[in-house]
């Protein structure tokens, strides 16, 4: 625990600790921390991808408690698989990068909008949570357009195959030094 106080004062000290590391776009609050939490509790990458730790489970029940343990232990890796996941396909979609720039910009305009004066719709005072809705309205179709719900389901589907089988395949790590039994089946 002290090891570990000092290694982060010794990164701060060089300026590189976690909240200047991660991008200043997020805000502080909730989300900032969850994200701060998985960069603490991710596991070294090279144990991640070592190709001598996978191979093929005996049975079904190793198979089992491999996915278990293995979506344990590497839960902030495959968090970040994940976000590479959804940022790969992004940037290999032109036209979903559109609508994401469409949505960011009425977002962006709502809010400059805001700080001049309150938004008055039809002589209501319209709040920002029904703001942010018109905004997703607006740039819908440009969504709609650039295959966004494929998007979706390809990301979903290829972060299962993906973490799936490397959870399967990979044999599971010693925790605190405690051997795995194995019961018969």
């Amino acid at each position: 625990m002290a090891a570990e106080r000092d290694q982060q004062k010794d990164a701060e000290a060089e300026g590189l600790s976690a909240t200047t590391l991660l991008p200043k776009l997020i805000p502080s609050g909730a989300g900032r921390e969850w994200l701060e939490r998985r960069r603490a509790t991710i596991r070294p990458w090279g144990s991640f991808v070592d190709q001598r730790r996978f191979s093929r489970p005996r049975n079904l029940g190793e198979l089992c408690q491999r996915l278990v343990r293995n979506v344990e232990y590497y839960q902030s890796n495959y968090v970040f698989v994940f976000l590479g996941l959804i940022l790969y396909c992004v940037v290999t979609s032109p036209m979903l990068l559109v609508a994401l720039a469409v949505f960011f910009g009425a977002c962006y305009i709502l809010y400059l909008r805001t700080l001049q004066s309150k938004f008055v719709l039809f002589g209501r005072e319209v709040s920002p949570a029904h703001q942010y809705a018109l905004a997703g309205g607006v740039s819908f179709p440009f969504f709609w357009l650039a295959g966004a719900g494929s998007a979706v389901f390809w990301v979903l589907g290829a972060t299962l195959v993906v973490i799936g089988s490397h959870a399967a395949f990979h044999q599971i790590e010693a925790v605190d030094g405690e051997e795995l039994q194995m019961e018969p089946v």
